[in-house]
């Protein structure tokens, strides 16, 4: 398949399925916003976990480590005891808020059409 024919845009490794891996998990896109909207870029893990209502200790980790490996955030460890960790957004993580927030944008601004789907069966809210 050629770069430019138009069987590449359907590729498994074609931009729109990256972008679309990259937010699979709820949880990566709202650690962007959460450190965007809220925290003007960067936040301790504790800070972190109070600002996300919902997600265990275990799960912000997994998606911090995640997210840190993909090169979204990164990590700072200070020198005291007990040690301070900080996670701040890496300029990639700063270009991929903007989606994001468009897409919460639309939420905020679609809230009815979103109430009036039906839950999917996996779905906690009824």
């Amino acid at each position: 398949m050629d770069k430019g024919s138009p069987e590449a845009a359907w590729r498994e490794d074609c931009a729109p399925r990256r972008v679309l891996e990259l937010f699979a998990t709820k949880w990566t896109s709202m650690v962007l916003h959460t450190l965007h909207a809220r925290h003007q870029g960067a936040a301790r893990t504790g800070l972190l976990q109070r600002s996300l209502p919902g997600i265990s200790k275990k799960m912000l980790t997994q998606t911090l480590r995640d997210m840190e490996a993909s090169g979204l955030i990164s990590r700072h460890v200070d020198s005291v005891v007990p040690p301070a960790v900080t996670y701040r957004l890496t300029p990639l993580g700063t270009r991929c808020v903007e989606p994001v927030e468009l897409l919460y944008g639309w939420g905020r601004a679609n809230a009815d059409a979103l109430d009036a789907l039906q839950p999917r069966p996996s779905a906690r809210r009824r």
